[in-house]
């Protein structure tokens, strides 16, 4: 199958979705698919206001059209709601090309955030970009069933998966050198130093041992002014985020609006249990059956949770975590893509 991604989510970004459709990609084309993806580092960009290290692509319209008819796609996924899957969306409307897009990214509550935009704007907003498309992925049930009340249609469920080879097991909390010497438990939070991750949550939390913080953002300065006495790792390659991933002792994810949280599978894959609230993401990744491992600890009480998380053995999180194999994540992709051409009813452009 040809499939077209158009993303305005890529490398060189560091986030959760970059990692996601990387790993997708990767799969798709050993699985023997061609996948031709759109992303912003063939346009000529300018950096999103408010988020440094995020560019985005500047009137790319006209060379996206280019590129989805040069290549004739046998699917189309719009996998963000950036100006590469808007351009990607007038364009399929207006050839009568049947389409799926994605909800990786609480927009709305990041917005609201930031900008004090009011969530009911938001949503109305992305809901009008997803009106169209033929099948809504979306990484969780909880934010399905949250979509749906909020009006959205075609929703399907895609759950997401970890590289547990890259993530290697760690059956005891390792030391890494570029922290020195440091008190124990190594308390870690890993992802974009961002309002919406809520991460004061964590760092205001009275722990023994030692914080650490790994990632970089629009609220870094004001969080490394206020906390001083945590360690601040920037962004790490992946090899090197794998060893600090197995160096702590718990992971600790504060967020309350993260549609998955991928971040989470890695730890666990390392050896390393969580601590979360009981929210969407959380509930998706660190819910487990009766009799099956579970690699980390829900409570409304985060600190509660941290202390709860660390007495989870570490083989019991990397158990928990082999569950979220790629195979299954890429068969869900590939079942829910439609054919641009199969009963697609051409519809007026809209903006």
């Amino acid at each position: 199958m040809k499939i077209a991604l158009v993303t305005d989510a890529w490398q060189p970004q560091v986030n959760g979705v970059v990692t996601t459709l990387i790993e997708l990609v990767q799969s798709l084309r050993a699985g023997g698919d061609e996948v031709i993806v759109i992303e912003p580092g063939q346009f000529k960009t300018r950096p999103c206001p408010g988020y440094p290290g995020i560019d985005l692509a500047v009137r790319p319209g006209s060379q996206v059209r280019g590129l989805l008819d040069r290549a004739q796609p046998d699917a189309v996924h719009i996998a963000t709601e950036g100006p590469l899957g808007w351009a990607a969306r007038r364009h399929c409307l207006r050839r009568g090309w049947a389409f799926t897009t994605a909800f990786h990214t609480k927009f709305p509550e990041i917005l609201h955030a930031a900008v004090k935009l009011p969530l009911p704007w938001g949503y109305a907003f992305f809901r009008h970009f997803h009106r169209p498309s033929s099948g809504v992925m979306v990484p969780t049930r909880g934010v399905s069933e949250g979509l749906a009340g909020r009006g959205f249609k075609n929703l399907r469920e895609w759950t997401h998966g970890v590289d547990t080879r890259l993530f290697a097991f760690a059956p005891k909390a390792i030391d890494y050198a570029p922290l020195g010497r440091i008190a124990r438990p190594l308390h870690l939070f890993v992802g974009r130093v961002s309002y919406e991750k809520n991460i004061h949550a964590f760092l205001e939390l009275d722990l023994p041992g030692t914080q650490v913080v790994c990632g970089v953002g629009p609220v870094e300065d004001k969080l490394r002014a206020r906390f001083p006495q945590v360690r601040w790792l920037g962004v790490l390659p992946r090899e090197e985020l794998a060893r600090v991933y197995a160096a702590a002792d718990v992971f600790v994810f504060p967020s309350r609006a993260d549609t998955f949280g991928l971040v989470m599978l890695e730890a666990m894959a390392a050896g390393t249990p969580v601590a979360a609230y009981p929210v969407d993401g959380p509930t998706e990744v660190l819910a487990a059956a009766p009799g099956q491992p579970q690699g980390g600890v829900m409570h409304t009480d985060l600190r509660s949770a941290v202390q709860q998380a660390l007495r989870i053995p570490r083989e019991t999180a990397r158990a928990h975590a082999e569950r979220f194999g790629w195979d299954e994540a890429v068969r869900q992709f590939r079942g829910h893509l439609v054919p641009t051409r199969v009963e697609a009813v051409p519809q007026p452009a809209t903006c």
